[in-house]
């Protein structure tokens, strides 16, 4: 990383430093001092288009952000492997005590596009396996609806996923249905920046 001025990350910094910084210095001490209390632990895509902080417009300490190829949540299994969605919901909900998780996917996921037309050559060793996980369903869904349905409703899709593989977390589960932890799926239309809600009906519905 250069200190050159036409690099993007240096000249956000430095306007993060001038303008922002000044006014929230005290809150980001306080930060350091008292630790992170966040409300809601979010697993959405690391699609740069859809940026969870920016999108719930949060303040630094509000949200526990888990980001991966197409939003995906594995079903439970401690079987001492490596699983790093896994570490993060365990931190989150036993250690953070969040009240609340939501599985945010977005338009023009390309993940959810390999599920459905096979992940490309360049990305075999770990983005073809992951997302093989989520595929059954997309192809299956995708084989339901008209063409010009099939975007949105797998993407639709890989969050129901999601939310379903929550429940197989006990601690999860069992906090749900004590009424401590609130599961919530959304989809966020990158182009009219709008968030859609998974309703009882259950269907997708425009948040006000």
């Amino acid at each position: 990383m250069s200190p050159d001025s036409t690099d993007p990350l240096i000249a956000g910094y430095r306007r993060f430093r001038a303008d922002h910084w000044p006014a929230a210095k005290a809150e980001y001490e306080a930060l350091a001092a008292d630790g992170q209390t966040p409300h809601t632990l979010i697993v959405a895509c690391s699609d740069s288009r859809a940026d969870p902080a920016l999108i719930f417009d949060a303040a630094p300490g509000q949200l526990f952000v888990v980001r991966n190829v197409a939003n995906l949540v594995p079903p439970y299994e401690p079987d001492g492997k490596l699983h790093g969605v896994s570490a993060a919901l365990e931190f989150g909900v036993k250690a953070l005590n969040v009240s609340r998780i939501v599985v945010m996917g977005h338009a023009h996921c390309g993940g959810i596009a390999a599920m459905r037309d096979g992940a490309p050559e360049a990305v075999q060793d770990f983005v073809a396996p992951w997302i093989a996980q989520g595929t059954p369903v997309v192809r299956r869904i995708a084989e339901t609806v008209e063409p010009d349905q099939i975007e949105r409703a797998t993407e639709e899709a890989v969050v129901r996923l999601s939310l379903d593989n929550l429940r197989t977390f006990p601690w999860i589960a069992e906090r749900e249905a004590a009424g401590t932890l609130e599961l919530t799926g959304l989809h966020f239309g990158i182009a009219e920046g709008m968030l859609r809600k998974l309703t009882s009906a259950p269907r997708f519905e425009p948040l006000s």
